[in-house]
């Protein structure tokens, strides 16, 4: 699939601008402002709970998205320490060794030297100032990533700091800190285009809390479903990888069982289209047929989502492919982004 730069045009204008706006895991409500902003310009009710932000069309039943808002940055936690956000103690709860994060940290711990940051008030999302990445490692005690920063001495601890990232397009493909913000800039798309469901813009899906705020919404209006489509991204080891699939499909994660009638719906929508597909929990189980240390085929929100709500909440996911995941030189092919966008309108019958 070879998208046209003109049907993407509107797309990546929206994703630049995102892009720009700091969202660290834990401290979204800025980004939350920004989303509401974008969607008011949209014939939907926009509602904002705590850690969500719902935007509905006029049939809000029909079909259910989810995107998740927050990226991984860092906080000030005390004098001149700076840690990864979405490790921090308040989240040991969530790290039992099984999460792609978890198990990408080390592989990351050493890419961000020299790599410039931007420090924000927490909830106004005022800018406060610059600095630069000296190094970043592992405490083998606290477990977490702890980054020697200059120029954010003057912080204190509770501030949230960004990475400075902007999107850039070459040859058919685009990079950035793409994970989540892509996602929330096809959900937007998505109801630009005429999607009249609902839409679901969760807040600390890095920290393994976002499927809490979902399941409490369909909780408290007593709704149930089986086509929730969470949107993501998916990483690959290199950008050769990315061609070799257009999307990537899950049967299941580590938690629980996807639903197979939305699963195969979402199938049966790529063979039609001509859109090439991986699943990829089939593939991890493959490739650690030869590798020494296995991986996970990893944790999700819907995952948690299933478990949580005993079935009564369920749904697939649909997975954009990646590589450098977590930097700011993840990378994605455009013909990619083109294909969600279209299994999405096929699936929700958006013309």
């Amino acid at each position: 699939m070879k998208p046209t730069r003109r049907s993407l045009t509107h797309f990546l204008h929206l994703l630049r601008a995102l892009v720009r706006e700091p969202s660290v895991v834990g401290m979204e409500d800025a980004f939350f402002r920004v989303l509401r902003r974008e969607l008011e310009e949209f014939p939907v009710t926009v509602t904002r709970y705590q850690g969500l932000l719902v935007a509905q069309g006029d049939d809000p039943e029909s079909n259910y998205l989810s995107a998740h808002v927050d990226r991984h940055g860092l906080v000030c936690t005390g004098p001149r320490e700076f840690q990864y956000a979405a490790f921090i103690a308040g989240n040991r709860g969530e790290l039992n060794g099984d999460s792609i994060s978890e198990q990408f940290m080390t592989i990351i711990a050493g890419r961000f030297r020299g790599q410039r940051v931007q420090a924000h008030a927490p909830y106004a999302g005022t800018y406060l100032g610059q600095g630069t990445i000296n190094e970043s490692y592992i405490c083998p005690r606290r477990k977490n990533l702890i980054f020697d920063i200059d120029g954010l001495d003057f912080l204190q601890p509770g501030t949230p700091i960004s990475f400075v990232d902007r999107l850039k397009e070459n040859d058919g493909q685009i990079s950035a800190q793409l994970d989540n913000v892509i996602s929330v800039a096809m959900l937007i798309e998505m109801i630009r285009l005429g999607f009249r469901g609902t839409a679901f813009f969760s807040a600390g899906e890095e920290c393994g809390r976002s499927y809490r705020y979902v399941a409490e919404w369909f909780q408290r209006f007593d709704l149930k479903t089986r086509r929730l489509i969470v949107l993501d991204t998916s990483p690959f080891p290199t950008t050769n990888d990315l061609s070799v699939q257009n999307v990537v499909l899950r049967n299941r994660d580590s938690v629980a069982d996807f639903d197979p009638s939305i699963t195969n719906e979402l199938k049966l929508a790529c063979d039609q289209t001509k859109i090439s597909y991986r699943f990829k929990d089939e593939y991890v189980v493959e490739m650690n047929k030869s590798r020494e240390k296995q991986s996970s085929i990893g944790r999700t929100e819907l995952g948690r989502l299933i478990e949580a709500s005993g079935g009564e909440i369920t749904g697939t996911t649909l997975q954009l492919p990646t590589s450098s995941y977590h930097t700011q030189t993840e990378t994605a092919n455009l013909s990619s982004v083109h294909a969600v966008l279209c299994l999405l309108r096929v699936i929700t019958g958006v013309a």
